[in-house]
């Protein structure tokens, strides 16, 4: 091994950096994709207090049930 226990451990430290960034960009687009179809779906035209409250339910009832209530 070429390089010290020193040099491995910056660069070890260094490809977990570029990890993280990694996730954090591949959160954003998850984030923004989550929020596209929300607009697709037209809830964004929904007044904010009309649609908090809907958020609301659907937090209190879980989204499995709501699910299973939409499906029936």
């Amino acid at each position: 091994m070429a390089r010290t226990l020193e040099q491995e451990r910056a660069a070890i430290e260094e490809d977990a950096r570029k990890l993280e960034d990694r996730r954090q960009k591949l959160e954003e687009k998850e984030r923004e994709a989550a929020i596209q179809a929300v607009e697709k779906a037209g809830l964004l035209k929904v007044e904010a207090k009309r649609l908090g409250d809907l958020l609301g339910r659907i937090r209190k009832l879980g989204l499995d049930e709501v699910e299973k209530r939409l499906a029936a």
